[in-house]
């Protein structure tokens, strides 16, 4: 591939106006390639055209249909080119520079790192299993698949029909030859046909893994052959059992062949693409046909930088699809013709038939998926505006200084006097922050104390906020009357936090809002927008601090009188309770019952700690 290289440098003042670019315009060539616009030294887009110079000239025309493309244009200060041999070549070099750059108007394209895969280790009687890493290792790699469960239910499949190795024994002709492997559990369920025992060859093993990729691929026909073939085989032989089995198999292809989606045979192999947007959003759905099934499928959804058309936003998405899944498919079905072939491609656009259902089909599945996205997104401006009124009231409510963005919600929890803690919710612009979530085991107080464990958890809290320069909440909820507020507000005092944060309790069961140094409670209206907020926020610390106390207290459940004996690990510890059921039954114990179970050494241990005779 050869480009010819030109590089026209038009201004660099950052405030060039629209007029001052029109002058050198008509100089741009009238060829194939792309185009560069950059604000100052800063590469913001990249586009590919038949014409270079008609098409730069388009984003400098009087009447902009396009916020966004008047931004991009107001924001350039330089432009580049590159003239290309052939449109395909100009398609081709735009994706390599976006996914190199990622410029800030381009369409934002994901990579595939995420994606599982199925891989063939390259080794003796390979493995197949599942990976999100593919490394250059020699391995065979099948996909990369859209759906973890997919490829799950796939492997469950074959396990069932293709009996292969899973483990990771080395079974290289010379180790095998050496006789020290012994089929294993696997080979007596069979889930394997022991290879490792010299029970089957490489040549029959190599016959399974082609027929995995087959059934993979969607190229079932050649393995159910071979099912019946087989089943023929063994009615001839009269080993009716051996049929049996195979006949199960024939079935369980054939359901998965429909579950999978058969679409016709005659169609063979493609790969279909269509398109649905809607304002800067989009979703291109991707569908590939091998052998007639649809053995993948894909939703890429969009945000849009500029006003790109359909065929605009394919064109740009096809190859990086084709490239990501690694599709071999010469053929393309499409909803309407593009302006750029497609390197070693024919583009169909059914208007009758099966084909034609086929981008029907894809479209739908496109315009549902926008559809959500079109949801979330009114979700999310609808949280956004109805929090900013819910955060607004309860300033006015509380009579708050500035609007409570930052909250924080403190709750003690102990239990009979033991494993006291203490939890802190935060929540920022009314929606719970859980990285800033925090359980505090409390060190200074014994027993029941409830005051002086709040006291001592506020402090810590917010002698580690000043220490570390964070931002301080605007609003701290304690969980409890005066009494706890007083504590928390001792605290705050200590650290000179006053006229900083504003401190208020929330009285269980009457719902009561106290201030400090208030004598009478404040009463919000039970389903108003304020006490609700802290209801929900003052439920979520109770939430919190209960999960983490009953953890500690299960976990405390679990101490005994073993585990401050040296020399007693965990492994005997679990050994000794799996057969005497307790403790008490261990300090009770013969000592040569004891000896059997764990050996003498340790039995001689524990008999010693436990005075057993």
């Amino acid at each position: 591939m050869v480009f010819v290289i030109l590089t026209v440098q038009l201004y660099t003042t950052i405030r060039m106006n629209v007029e001052q670019f029109k002058h050198i315009l008509p100089t741009l060539p009238s060829q194939p390639g792309i185009y560069k616009y950059y604000h100052n030294e800063q590469l913001v887009y990249v586009g590919k055209a038949k014409n270079i110079k008609k098409r730069v000239n388009s984003y400098f025309a009087k009447t902009f249909t396009s916020y966004k493309t008047l931004a991009l244009v107001k924001s350039i200060t330089n432009i580049e080119f590159t003239i290309t041999t052939t449109e395909q070549d100009a398609l081709f070099l735009e994706n390599s520079l976006i996914k190199e750059f990622q410029p800030k108007y381009n369409i934002n394209l994901k990579d595939d790192k995420t994606y599982p895969w199925l891989v063939i280790k390259k080794e003796p009687f390979p493995r197949l299993f599942l990976t999100r890493k593919k490394i250059n290792d020699g391995s065979e790699y099948i996909g990369p698949f859209t759906s973890i469960y997919y490829v799950r239910e796939l492997l469950s499949f074959i396990k069932y029909q293709i009996p292969i190795r899973t483990c990771k024994l080395n079974l290289s002709a010379k180790e095998i030859a050496k006789q020290k492997y012994k089929p294993c559990l696997q080979y007596q369920l069979g889930n394997c046909k022991a290879p490792c025992a010299n029970k089957q060859t490489e040549a029959d093993y190599n016959n399974d893994l082609q027929q995995i990729r087959d059934i993979v691929k969607g190229n079932t026909q050649p393995v159910m052959q071979a099912y019946k073939a087989a089943m023929q085989e063994s009615v001839a032989n009269l080993a009716f059992e051996k049929a049996e089995i195979i006949k199960k198999k024939i079935e369980h292809l054939q359901q998965y062949t429909t579950k999978s989606g058969v679409v016709n045979f005659n169609i063979k192999n493609a790969d279909i693409f269509t398109i649905q947007k809607e304002d800067d959003q989009a979703v291109v759905n991707y569908m590939i046909i091998q052998n007639g099934n649809i053995v993948n499928t894909h939703n890429e959804n969009l945000h849009l930088q500029l006003d790109e058309t359909p065929a605009e936003i394919l064109q740009t998405v096809i190859p990086y699809l084709k490239k990501i899944f690694n599709s071999t498919n010469t053929e393309l079905y499409l909803p309407f013709d593009l302006d750029f072939a497609i390197e070693n491609c024919t583009i169909t656009i059914p208007k009758v038939g099966d084909k034609k259902k086929l981008i029907e089909l894809s479209e739908k599945n496109a315009a549902y998926q926008l559809q959500e996205m079109q949801k979330v997104k009114r979700l999310h401006l609808t949280n956004v505006l109805d929090t900013t009124q819910l955060l607004s009231d309860l300033q006015v409510d509380l009579q708050l200084t500035e609007m409570p963005t930052h909250i924080e919600c403190f709750d003690n929890s102990n239990f009979q006097g033991s494993n006291a803690v203490s939890a802190m919710v935060c929540f920022i612009n009314g929606t719970a922050s859980k990285e800033n979530y925090r359980h505090y085991n409390v060190k200074t107080v014994q027993g029941i104390n409830d005051f002086a464990t709040m006291k001592e958890v506020v402090y810590r809290r917010y002698k580690r906020l000043l220490d570390e320069q964070k931002p301080l909440p605007q609003l701290v909820i304690i969980d409890g009357g005066k009494g706890q507020l007083s504590a928390a507000y001792e605290s705050v005092v200590e650290l000179n936090l006053q006229g900083k944060l504003t401190l208020i309790g929330i009285a269980k069961n009457i719902e009561e809002i106290f201030f400090v140094g208030d004598s009478d409670s404040i009463k919000l209206p039970y389903n108003g927008n304020s006490l609700t907020l802290m209801r929900t926020i003052r439920d979520e610390v109770h939430r919190f601090g209960i999960t983490h106390h009953r953890n500690k207290r299960s976990k405390a459940a679990f101490t005994s009188d073993l585990d401050d004996i040296k020399g007693i690990g965990e492994a005997t510890k679990t050994m000794l309770l799996k057969h005497f059921k307790s403790v008490q039954k261990i300090k009770t114990a013969n000592p040569t019952e004891l000896e059997k179970i764990i050996g003498l050494a340790k039995a001689k241990i524990l008999a010693e700690a436990f005075n057993i005779k």
